[in-house]
């Protein structure tokens, strides 16, 4: 996971193949986390991953969905509140706790398709094991046979293909708190403690070839890992798996946490990983605040404001990566206000916007430089066809450094196509903007030089 330089073993090459087009023209994903994580959803929100000390992030994680874990390390302040809340009861006590009794999976993914999005994916299987579909195995530790009574997994697919986008399942392979019986992970020196042997890897692999053979999911996103045994040929091999779900999916997209096995993407975290944001597929995943799992401590100074979800997409998409960004539902099935903000006003700016985001390239920065400097206007690039996209956050008399003449100055226009006056100096365009139409840059087009 987050490694720079992984290498394919001889057995899994032959899946190496192109990004299917609809992934790299996509550029947005929603993820969901939910699970008995959600009922008692704390977590103190320090900050992101990939800016604090590793010890310190484990004894005062801010990932509410890592509160089995955080709670096992005595002297954190999840175990104390563990005490002070709940009494010190098992973690397994919130799945019957876990009452998803306003849940409307229509409701909620017409809300991730208004974002533009063109793909979701819930996950299935967290690091505390409990599967939200009726899992081979599971032995009753699911949400078919506790709390919800529901398949879960099964009512965002329906959703999901009803609303015409496409579906992806997360699972957990590399760790299982419930399995494993593993010691608490307090650092990043034990491997994350995760499970490496025979009977996961033959209890992790049939619940993916389950997930298969129920969901037929167009994307396949591991996290963590995969046990080291189901790594070379065999019975219960995860090249088994590859093999299934490009026959079952040709056009499906794997991530890359499956192990050192295969990938069509690269993934980042947060600040996590950013070495891999550069050529071929990649996409970041994030929290809209600093937890995946809903954690009732955030609050509006922890979270991405719409505008700001906006820059963040925007960048992304300028270098040539996707943004996979997450919602945290309540216990109650619902999401929580603040996200839904954020992600209202997303899909509010895309409705404006979003024609020069999805399906755009990259701009070489020979044509077009974005900002590298706090003293100029927040600038950013794509291209679609034959046009230039500029996205600015600056409104009145704006100056655009690093523009070539391959880019028409006289052309400029705003997203609705209404005329922008603009004149050139060298390399630097001057043009007069108007207050944007929804918070966020507001894009300017230009004509290429053909």
């Amino acid at each position: 996971m987050f490694k720079d330089d992984p290498v394919r073993p001889e057995n899994y090459q032959r899946f190496e193949r192109d990004v299917p087009q609809w992934f790299t023209d996509a550029k947005l994903g929603i993820f969901v986390h939910w699970g008995p994580y959600s009922v008692p959803a704390w977590a103190e929100p320090i900050g992101e991953l990939g800016t604090i000390e590793t010890r310190y992030w484990f004894k005062h994680n801010p990932y509410a969905e890592w509160y089995f874990n955080t709670i096992r390390i005595e002297d954190s302040p999840a175990a104390q509140h563990q005490r002070d809340a709940f009494g010190g009861a098992p973690y397994d006590d919130f799945i019957d706790q876990w009452d998803p009794s306003e849940f409307d999976p229509d409701e909620f993914i017409a809300l991730v398709k208004s974002t533009g999005a063109g793909y979701f994916v819930p996950t299935t299987k967290h690091h505390d094991g409990v599967t939200l579909w009726d899992a081979p195995g599971s032995d009753g530790r699911n949400t078919v046979a506790r709390g919800p009574r529901r398949d879960l997994v099964g009512a965002f697919e329906k959703a999901t293909r009803d609303a015409g986008l496409r579906f992806g399942v997360y699972y957990s392979g590399g760790l299982d708190w419930n399995f494993s019986k593993l010691p608490a992970i307090i650092d990043d020196a034990q491997e994350f403690g995760r499970p490496v042997d025979a009977a996961y890897a033959e209890y992790a692999y049939k619940h993916v070839d389950d997930l298969l053979d129920r969901y037929a999911p167009d994307i396949l996103w591991g996290d963590i890992e995969w046990p080291d045994a189901g790594k070379p040929s065999g019975p219960f091999s995860m090249e088994n798996l590859f093999d299934k779900f490009y026959a079952q999916t040709p056009d499906g997209v794997s991530n890359d946490r499956w192990g050192e096995t295969h990938w069509d993407i690269r993934t980042s975290e947060y600040q996590n990983g950013l070495s891999v944001e550069s050529g071929g597929g990649w996409e970041n995943c994030r929290g809209i605040g600093f937890s995946f799992g809903h954690n009732t401590l955030e609050d509006e100074t922890h979270l991405l404001s719409g505008p700001d979800a906006v820059k963040t997409f925007v960048d992304i998409v300028s270098r040539g990566g996707n943004l996979l960004l997450n919602v945290g539902l309540t216990a109650s099935g619902t999401v929580p206000e603040l996200q839904r903000r954020t992600l209202e006003h997303l899909a509010a700016w895309n409705a404006v916007n979003g024609e020069a985001v999805f399906g755009s390239t990259t701009l070489d920065a020979s044509i077009a430089a974005p900002s590298t400097t706090d003293d100029a206007p927040w600038l950013r690039w794509t291209r679609t066809g034959d046009t230039a996209n500029a996205f600015i956050t600056a409104s009145g008399e704006v100056s655009l450094d690093g523009v070539s003449d391959a880019v028409l100055a006289s052309t400029a226009r705003l997203a609705d196509g209404t005329p922008v006056a603009a004149d050139r100096d060298g390399d630097v365009v001057r043009l007069t903007l108007p207050a944007p139409e929804v918070a966020g840059p507001t894009l300017v087009r230009f004509e290429l030089k053909a």
